[in-house]
């Protein structure tokens, strides 16, 4: 029979309390337990010492048995000098998802090709000057349209 340190909770809806207690693993988390080893009351400030009671030679007893603590718990433990726990490293904790990489990766082909774009615009001057000259007498032919087409309908009116 495996055998867990863990939390079972209890009070009113967003008044959590826990009671640490030694409990079977197949047992739902606030069902049946074996015996309660202490209380956590997340509702109090930190520095309170009523936060995290424990009762140490039966927490002591239980681990000696072999029952394992959740994380949780192995917190509490940790911090009252109970059992030492080992800090876990998450190597992948600031790195980006999938979505966001791709994204990135859009991002980055997006300002390539608009820099290479600016680099070929710079690169051929000489071509657009032509087609600078061209464009003002397009502007000029299209201001001259809606005149015409005004004239049209003041002969109308």
């Amino acid at each position: 029979m495996a055998i867990s340190l863990r939390l079972s909770r209890g009070g009113a809806k967003k008044r959590p309390y826990y009671r640490i207690v030694v409990a079977d693993v197949r047992s739902p988390r606030d069902g049946k337990y074996l015996e309660q080893v202490g209380t956590y009351n997340p509702v109090l400030p930190k520095g309170d010492e009523n936060r995290v009671k424990l009762n140490d030679d039966r927490v002591r007893y239980w681990l000696g048995v072999g029952a394992q603590p959740t994380d949780r718990v192995a917190r509490f433990l940790d911090a009252a000098g109970l059992k030492e726990r080992t800090a876990k490293v998450n190597l992948k904790k600031g790195e980006p998802g999938e979505k966001a990489k791709e994204r990135a990766e859009e991002k980055a082909a997006k300002l390539a090709e608009a820099e290479e774009a600016a680099k070929a615009a710079a690169a051929a001057p000489a071509e657009e000057a032509p087609a600078a000259e061209e464009a003002p007498a397009a502007e000029a032919a299209a201001e001259e349209a809606p005149a015409e087409g005004a004239s049209e309908e003041q002969a109308e009116g």
